[in-house]
């Protein structure tokens, strides 16, 4: 058997069950039932440190002042 046909062989059949397994596998561990609470702190993990909103300035606007000192130099 030609090294190709044999490889083509084993991609079809072992290697595709091999993966199937493996993915169910992930599937499963990410299901588990005990990672729950590792999957919620990790949703809630951006707001762990937020203590107010970050405002206008924090999204790259210019403040209040900053605009009308801008406005009044113009």
């Amino acid at each position: 058997m030609e090294t190709y046909s044999f490889l083509r062989e084993f991609a079809d059949s072992w290697a595709l069950v091999a993966l199937t397994l493996i993915f169910l596998g992930v599937v499963a561990w990410a299901f588990r039932p005990g990672s729950k609470p590792l999957h919620d702190d990790a949703a809630s993990s951006i707001f762990r440190n937020e203590t107010k909103p970050a405002g206008d300035a924090g999204r790259g606007q210019p403040r209040a002042t900053d605009g009308a000192r801008s406005q009044k130099e113009a």
